[in-house]
């Protein structure tokens, strides 16, 4: 099954899939597991940094493992996307190596620059491989998976600010890109000690209703469950979660060294952290999925 099919079989069930970053062993192990016991296909993404540390080739051959052991036609799968790609050489790496989507992340470039960067993309990927999908982002939502003390600076949650439907319609049309990750009140990371700002439903649709392509809801860590349902309703067919991830794995850590002082062998510490990752990442697939 290609990336595209998962897609549009998501859409027309009226789910969404889950899109989980990983920066190593442990997280991806805990979404696959997931996954095999739902039975449903999942989606591993690795921005620029967590590729640089895990290995670009690395990564595309654990994903390849994993599927060999434990796919299964019209259920589990893992896809891999190169999340957050700024520059058109790693465009090229990834599309090389294999990855099943890449995303072009030109949110903080003017509308125009954007489009012109986006377009080389899409021509640079589809050249090597049709079938990978291209994913292009519109408007700024931050930067950083992480745990937030205040709005990151420039990050778009003001209706003035949030991504147009005439952008989003100019920038598709004019690019080419198999979908599109826009600005809808989202941001990246989490609030300490405050919930996320509420997404802008109605310009969901509206986007949605005017480009016809999938729509990605990037930032979804923090977001309210009832957003996440109406903003699949609404149009989005893929969410993105990685803070929640690393926030339960730093935690979760830090725990297990607490309750186990003098051990030194990671995989006698690990599983407590790996179940505890299965638990989010089982929460957030059910909601998505309609579970």
């Amino acid at each position: 099954m290609k990336l595209i099919e998962a897609i549009e079989n998501a859409e027309k069930k009226g789910i969404a899939m889950g899109h989980f970053n990983i920066g190593n062993l442990e997280q991806l192990k805990a979404i696959a597991h997931v996954g095999v016991r739902l039975n449903i296909p999942i989606i591993i993404g690795v921005s620029e940094g967590e590729r640089a540390y895990l290995g670009v080739h690395h990564v595309v051959d654990f994903i390849k493992s994993y599927n060999d052991e434990h796919s299964r036609d019209g259920g589990f799968r893992l896809f891999l996307n190169a999340d957050h790609t700024h520059s058109l050489d790693k465009v090229r790496e990834a599309a090389e190596a294999g990855f099943d989507a890449i995303l072009f992340d030109g949110g903080k470039l003017s509308l125009e620059e954007n489009i012109a960067q986006a377009k080389e993309a899409v021509k640079i990927v589809k050249n090597i491989d049709p079938s990978i999908i291209v994913e292009g982002e519109l408007g700024y939502i931050g930067s950083s998976s992480e745990i937030l003390e205040k709005l990151p600076e420039g990050a778009a949650i003001k209706p003035e600010d949030l991504t147009t439907v005439e952008e989003a319609k100019k920038f598709v049309d004019a690019t080419g890109v198999d979908m599109l990750a826009p600005a809808v009140g989202n941001i990246h990371g989490m609030f300490a000690n405050a919930p996320n700002p509420r997404l802008d439903i109605m310009r969901v649709k509206e986007i949605k209703d005017a480009v016809k392509i999938p729509l990605v809801l990037h930032g979804g860590s923090g977001t309210a469950d009832e957003d996440f349902t109406e903003a699949i309703n609404a149009g989005i067919s893929i969410v993105h979660i990685s803070t929640e991830l690393r926030y339960i794995w730093r935690k979760e850590l830090e725990i297990a060294l607490r309750e186990h002082p003098i051990e030194i062998a990671p995989y006698k510490v690990m599983p407590e952290v790996i179940k505890a990752i299965e638990e989010v990442v089982e929460k957030r697939l059910k909601l998505f999925s309609k579970i």
